[in-house]
């Protein structure tokens, strides 16, 4: 079988917000609301600073109002949310001013800490600004001073928000219409950031002053036996972006912060390396070997850390010498890494796993940093 070649990243093609799909078809129904004319394409400026056109999949005439319909595209990006149906549903009301709501399968805030307030629809301040101008730009267009009502759906967002984060932060009965851009930049670190920060927000307007921060889906699992009696919204899956979620905890006021991980990410975070994406700075083989020596390793061990290739390697060769005391210091090497990173404030806990969830160590309550 022929190796599949990976796309180039600046190749890739970029695609479109689901805040970005509700202010087109917005604009569609809009304008066939005051028209009567069904529209096959909206245009709409997004908050990168260009003109994009929408098409229009199916637009719904009833005596009252009037809905557009357009297909989510995610360009090369995996998201949850590509090829989802994005409806807007445009009515005229009696009261002056734009009303803006959310309807089947866009979810609505339970919780505090989202940038959206309690009990309203998980609508974000960007999209929600794209919606409010782009519908007072079509009345002016069209000299009407009338008041409007937009609904967004999403038929299949109920069922779409279980591959989302959305239950853990109180977003309960569908998506978020999301988007700062407009536009969907294939694997985004910022987009990813912008989640983590979420999460932070979430177990903090919630009353935690405990979070703990896993690199994975895995790892999380590991967490949430070891700290059973934490609320969900206190753990949060950082990825590869140590630094940066360790740093938020500590602007937000967390108090402490405990990591859950595995061995390979662990020991770049260890040695100062807080991006422990597999394209960051390498492990360095060296320092684990000095960790080997300072817990009493022989000279034969710390020579074969040295020369070991991975850090799954590392973990045999200390865990068929029977020297379980490696782990726990080198949770202690995370846990100050972390603190001299963030400049101290914070408590610090680490747990280091292995895939089949066996804890290797573990370091609790450092707050000193060197």
């Amino acid at each position: 079988m022929q190796k599949k070649n990976k796309k180039d990243p600046s190749q890739m093609r970029h695609g479109y917000t689901t805040g970005a799909c509700a202010t087109a078809c917005t604009k569609a129904a809009l304008t066939a609301l005051i028209t009567g004319e069904a529209q096959e394409t909206a245009t709409i400026h997004l908050p990168i600073g260009r003109d994009v056109t929408f098409t229009i999949e199916k637009n719904s005439f009833t005596d009252k109002a009037v809905s557009c319909e357009t297909i989510k595209d995610g360009g090369d990006d995996p998201d949850a949310t590509h090829g989802a149906l994005i409806v807007s549903t445009v009515s005229w009301q009696d009261e002056p001013g734009i009303c803006l709501d959310g309807g089947i399968g866009v979810g609505r805030v339970t919780k505090p800490g989202l940038p959206v307030a309690v009990g309203e629809a998980a609508i974000n301040p960007v999209p929600r600004k794209m919606l409010y101008s782009t519908v007072e730009e079509t009345l002016a267009e069209f000299k009407i001073t009338r008041g409007v009502k937009v609904i967004i759906s999403v038929p299949d967002g109920e069922e779409i928000a279980k591959n989302t984060l959305n239950g853990r932060l109180g977003i309960i009965g569908g998506i978020s219409i999301l988007g700062t851009r407009g536009t969907v930049v294939p694997f985004s670190s910022s987009a990813y950031m912008a989640s983590i920060v979420e999460a932070i927000s979430v177990a903090h307007a919630t009353g935690n002053d405990h979070v703990v921060m896993t690199t994975g889906g895995r790892s999380e699992k590991y967490a949430m036996k070891q700290y059973e009696g934490l609320p969900e919204e206190a753990f949060i899956e950082m990825g590869d972006f140590v630094g940066f979620a360790v740093k938020h905890c500590k602007r937000l006021g967390i108090k402490r912060v405990s990591l859950v991980g595995m061995m390979g990410k662990f020991s770049k975070v260890a040695q100062g390396v807080m991006m422990v994406h597999s394209k960051s700075a390498p492990i360095n083989f060296e320092f684990l070997a000095q960790l080997a020596e300072e817990v009493g390793a022989t000279s034969e061990i710390v020579q074969q850390v040295s020369a070991a290739n991975t850090a799954s390697q590392v973990g045999e060769i200390m865990l068929e010498t029977g020297n379980k005391r490696f782990f726990d210091h080198l949770c202690e090497a995370c846990c100050t890494s972390s603190l001299n990173h963030v400049k101290g404030g914070l408590v610090m806990d680490t747990a280091i796993y292995s895939m089949k969830g066996e804890l290797l160590g573990r370091a609790d309550g450092i707050d000193t940093i060197d």
